[in-house]
């Protein structure tokens, strides 16, 4: 009787083990829906407009990739919904497949290479630090017995502490729930700083009530590529994803994005954040690949 139920077992375990997500092409050809993890206060990758409605560099791009999936699979129609995730949640919905494409501001690395896939590298961030120019925080040493915030999920606390400059010094870590609720710590002065990548300081900065009362200090903590995450282990989808985001970077239009987004007036207060593309990134543009953070290490 023990022996049949061991049996049972192991001829069960394979297909339980084997069992994968269904793939993302077949989940929108039988759904006709394509879902965009978007974010809302990732400035100005993703982001919500004076409406509402997601907007920004990498929601364009994802735009753009559901165009291609549809003429790929011929659809008359194809319905792009929009889910918003944060930087706890971003992975967990992406791997039980609540979302297709997160189109956040999500840094490649190699122990979330393991867990998900990244399309070619369309931005690369400098994680910096944010203060307020009243504190006189000029440095990191500074930051000793202080208050710095980050948001959860992300890892830019611990970077901090990894630099040279920072391995001598305590700092109390809290951390927001979003991007905005980081931001409103430091404006509260809950946090002596805000640790982040630098694009969404910039931006979080020039939407905040009073811009001239912050800085961004000189320091870079660490340079780290963001790209579109999708679902791990689906050749297929992955291979149409990187032709789309490869020929948008051929034909300039990535470029145009990016000017449209990091160096013109956008949305909601129609300010320019006149952020030049790095030549990093202009030599992935040129170049593409997904190379994980850990390729882009700064030297000390």
């Amino acid at each position: 009787m023990i022996r049949a139920v061991l049996l049972l077992v192991l001829a069960l375990a394979p297909a339980t083990a084997l069992a994968a997500p269904e793939p993302t092409l077949d989940k929108v050809k039988r759904s006709g829906a394509i879902v965009l993890g978007v974010r809302e206060a990732s400035y100005p990758l993703s982001y919500l407009d004076a409406a509402k409605q997601s907007v920004g560099y990498h929601v364009d791009i994802c735009r753009r990739i559901a165009e291609a999936v549809k003429a790929d699979l011929g659809l008359a129609a194809l319905e792009v919904r929009t889910e918003a995730v944060t930087s706890k949640n971003r992975i967990g919905k992406m791997v039980e497949g609540a979302i297709d494409l997160e189109c956040g501001s999500t840094t490649n690395n190699a122990a979330r290479q393991t867990q998900v896939a990244f399309a070619p590298t369309t931005y690369v961030a400098s994680v910096r630090i944010a203060v307020k120019k009243a504190s006189h925080i000029s440095k990191l040493s500074q930051l000793d017995g202080k208050a710095v915030v980050t948001t959860a999920g992300s890892t830019s606390v611990q970077l901090l502490k990894a630099r040279v400059q920072g391995r001598d010094i305590k700092v109390a870590e809290l951390f927001g729930n979003d991007h905005a609720d980081s931001f409103r710590m430091l404006e509260s002065d809950q946090a002596a700083a805000f640790v982040m990548d630098d694009n969404l300081l910039v931006g979080l900065i020039a939407t905040s009530a009073a811009p001239k009362d912050y800085e961004i200090l000189p320091q870079t903590l660490n340079t780290e590529p963001i790209a579109i995450m999708l679902r791990k282990g689906d050749p297929a989808f992955k291979a149409l994803v990187d032709r789309t985001v490869k020929a948008m970077m051929a034909s300039g239009e990535v470029g145009r994005l990016y000017t449209k987004w990091f160096q013109s007036p956008i949305p909601p207060v129609n300010i320019a954040l006149d952020f030049p593309m790095s030549p990093v990134l202009a030599s992935l543009i040129k170049f593409p690949g997904d190379d994980p953070a850990e390729a882009f290490r700064p030297e000390e």
